[in-house]
């Protein structure tokens, strides 16, 4: 029973405790929102004395609804000049032609006559390998020839007399005075001197052809330029060992160069044999060399989806050198006294280029069909007329029926601000207002502020700003 009564006892606190609680809670909400009521009545009092909603474009409070406030900008008039389209692709100068002089026999470089940027034509000796074994070998060659020919006489010789003997020998077996046995053995030494005389001319061939063989070795020890130009490269001096298509010495012909270029596929369409190209490298800065397309490639690469494109360009001073970067202007098409506007007023609304032209103090887009396109201007095909005028700067930022405000003009004047962009009336000097602050109406120069002694304070709630003499 006593464990029953500790736990009524303990319901009855906490349940007295509740009661207390929500009593007093109740009690406190009501004196606040008695307490509220004045201070609320003066606020809807005091709400007209402020100086107006918070700044802004239009009086219209802190946000910024309304129409756009009007746009400087600038007018252009629509003229004529000429236009030109290019297509600009870099590459690599190369010469005409690039050979390497190779020997064409194995030996030892007894002379080098030529050195590195030396000028030499077609056929110029530029090396020459020892030669003292082929040219024994020559004499040797050359002797075996004069016996090749000096058999030959003699088997001529011998079928001559062969002959005569056949002849007497079937004269005498006609008149039945030579036996049959006797014209045959003699026609027999005919037929043997008639092959030996073959076989001598036939040894006397080989003989020349070996003899020719020898020769050719011989001027093979010579090695010529196979090309009219310089010499760009060589790397080996006399006494050095060489082997048959080594290459050691480069002759290069730059009376022309070549720049062979890759071009996308877009812009290949437009070029074609015979297109004046404008080359420019870096060697000669803001000048420019003129060439013209030799050579279009017939297919593309698939990897890059690009073409090879050959320029030649004359070089008879040879100022331009294989290996330089150059620049290569394609003139596409041209254009002459087109209808130009600047670039800067071509805008893009709803994917429709066009242009703003002015309507008293409002811009209208007005669509175009434009053509060539420059950094500065832009070519106008359909849509406007020369001396038209039109909005230039600031075009892009623009909008139908914008209102917009020339550079440079007088603008007029603005809606007043209402007080601070919190609700304030007043600033400190009361200036802005345009009235003296309440409080300070018969002070001196009040509208001002100026007041030596006078000091103005606003309030941050939007109360009206009040004066107070400083003491």
């Amino acid at each position: 029973m006593r464990k029953y009564g500790i736990i009524a006892a303990i319901v009855v606190v906490a349940g007295g405790a509740a009661v207390y609680y929500f009593a007093g809670d109740r009690a406190a909400n009501a004196s606040a929102s008695q307490g509220d009521a004045p201070a609320g009545g003066r606020a809807r009092q005091s709400r007209p004395e402020t100086g107006g909603g918070g700044g802004g474009f239009g009086g219209g409070g802190r946000g910024f609804a309304g129409p756009r406030p009007p746009m400087t900008v600038e007018l252009a008039s629509v003229t004529r000049g000429d236009m030109v389209d290019s297509v600009t692709v870099v590459g690599n100068l190369i010469g005409a032609a690039t050979v390497d002089a190779v020997p064409r026999a194995n030996g030892r470089l007894q002379d080098v006559y030529v050195k590195m940027g030396d000028h030499v034509r077609m056929g110029e000796r530029l090396a020459k390998i020892e030669d003292r074994e082929i040219l024994e070998q020559v004499k040797q060659a050359e002797a075996s020839y004069a016996v090749a020919q000096a058999t030959i006489r003699q088997r001529q010789a011998d079928l001559k007399l062969a002959l005569n003997n056949l002849e007497r020998s079937r004269s005498l077996f006609e008149r039945d005075l030579l036996p049959r046995q006797t014209f045959d053995d003699t026609d027999s030494r005919y037929q043997a001197a008639q092959a030996q005389l073959d076989l001598a001319q036939a040894q006397m061939e080989q003989t020349r052809a070996r003899l020719d063989e020898l020769k050719i070795t011989l001027a093979n020890t010579i090695i010529a330029s196979p090309v009219e130009g310089f010499i760009g490269k060589r790397t080996l001096d006399p006494g050095a060992s060489v082997n048959v298509n080594s290459s050691f010495m480069s002759v290069v012909d730059i009376r022309t160069v070549r720049l062979v270029i890759n071009v996308v596929e877009r812009d290949l369409r437009r070029i074609s044999p015979g297109v004046a190209v404008e080359i420019e490298v870096d060697a000669y800065p803001g000048e420019v060399f003129t060439g013209r397309v030799a050579r279009v490639a017939p297919i593309l690469d698939p990897a890059t989806r690009t073409a090879q494109v050959e320029i030649e360009v004359p070089n008879g001073n040879f100022r331009l050198k294989p290996g330089m970067y150059a620049r290569a202007k394609f003139t596409v098409e041209k254009h002459e006294k087109t209808l130009l506007v600047p670039t800067v007023a071509v805008a893009d609304v709803s994917g429709k280029l066009g242009v703003f032209i002015p309507n008293g103090e409002t811009a209208n887009f007005h669509p175009v069909t434009t053509g060539i396109q420059h950094q500065d201007f832009t070519e106008i095909v359909t849509g406007l007329q020369e001396g038209q005028r039109i909005i230039s700067t600031g075009a892009s930022s623009l909008r139908e029926g914008d209102r917009i405000a020339l550079a440079g003009a007088r603008a007029g004047g603005r809606g007043g601000r209402g007080g601070r962009r919190g609700g304030g009336a007043a600033d400190a000097n009361g200036a802005e207002g345009g009235q003296a602050p309440a409080g300070a109406a018969a002070a001196p120069n009040a509208t001002q502020g100026n007041e030596p002694g006078i000091r103005f304070q606003g309030q941050r709630n939007g109360g009206a700003g009040r004066g107070a003499r400083g003491q």
